[in-house]
């Protein structure tokens, strides 16, 4: 499917890093010949650079994340998990100051940074996964730092919205997509106590979400993606980047307190549920909306 209604690179909405972005495809698509064969690489060119910049305060955390982990003195007087929440406040504060991120944005990160912190002070206590008992900026076992680690998907979900300009067709009722972003919030506490209904909620995301198409503009263009297709890619990158964080020792499971091994591929069962959460919250933001005709 092609878009021709929007191709100006100017978009209001889009941040200055994205404005440069499309004004560099723009120009070249422009200035010299038009074959098919430049305009497939000038879309994967944006594309790459479209997701490598949706992923920036992700990719910046878990980088500081890493580093501080590998390199911060045990002895020092500030203790590294206070060292990595005062580095994603800056980091945070930065994205504002520089106009990387919106404010409209903003406030999507703030609820997956709350939703998040609510379930690492329950899963925490329950054993799920440990942190290093050190620190002063922590709430319980918490660092700080955690709940950024889920403000960091916030960031990038909403940004893919936005700057990709996602369309969805078939995409189910908001009201029936909030019950079940409810339902899979709660389970990851009630299973504790409860019997697990992850089976019976996957099931019911892949009735629900299974027949809902998402379409994403690159540059020009649109292309048709199917919805649970983009959760379970999302899903698995979250994944490898837990193994990287656990493997640096930032947190944690209990499997790997007597030597490090790969996080559970189970844990990309619970990722892609979270997607469902992730999603919904974003669609608080920006309303699904249909494809151009």
């Amino acid at each position: 499917m092609t878009d021709t209604s929007s191709t100006n690179p100017r978009r209001p909405e889009f941040t200055t890093v994205e404005l440069a972005i499309d004004s560099w495809a723009h120009a070249r698509l422009r200035g010299r010949g038009r074959s098919r064969f430049r305009r497939v690489v000038i879309e994967l060119s944006v594309f790459t650079l479209k997701q490598a910049w949706a992923c920036v305060f992700g990719a910046l955390l878990l980088l500081g994340i890493v580093t501080v982990r590998a390199f911060w003195p045990n002895d020092a007087p500030v203790a590294s998990n206070d060292v990595l929440t005062l580095y994603a406040i800056a980091l945070q504060i930065a994205m504002l100051a520089f106009k990387l991120e919106t404010l409209r944005e903003l406030w999507v990160v703030l609820l997956f940074h709350v939703t998040g912190t609510v379930m690492e002070l329950f899963k925490t206590a329950m054993g799920s996964w440990i942190y290093d008992p050190e620190g002063l900026l922590r709430v319980g076992g918490v660092p700080l730092f955690t709940g950024f680690m889920y403000a960091a998907v916030g960031s990038y979900m909403v940004r893919t919205m936005r700057m990709f300009d996602l369309r969805f067709f078939r995409y189910p009722p908001r009201t029936l997509t909030v019950v079940v972003a409810v339902l899979i919030y709660s389970n990851f506490f009630t299973h504790h106590f409860a019997f697990d209904f992850r089976w019976i909620l996957l099931a019911a995301v892949l009735l629900i979400w299974g027949r809902c198409t998402m379409y994403f503009r690159i540059h020009r263009r649109r292309f048709p993606m199917p919805i649970l297709v983009a959760f379970g890619l999302v899903a698995v990158f979250i994944w490898i980047a837990e193994n990287l964080g656990t493997f640096a020792g930032a947190w944690l499971y209990p499997s790997q307190l007597d030597g490090w091994e790969p996080v559970s591929l189970q844990k990309v069962t619970s990722w892609f549920l979270l997607m469902i959460i992730s999603v919904v919250l974003v669609t608080f933001v920006h309303r699904p909306r249909e494809p151009d005709s």
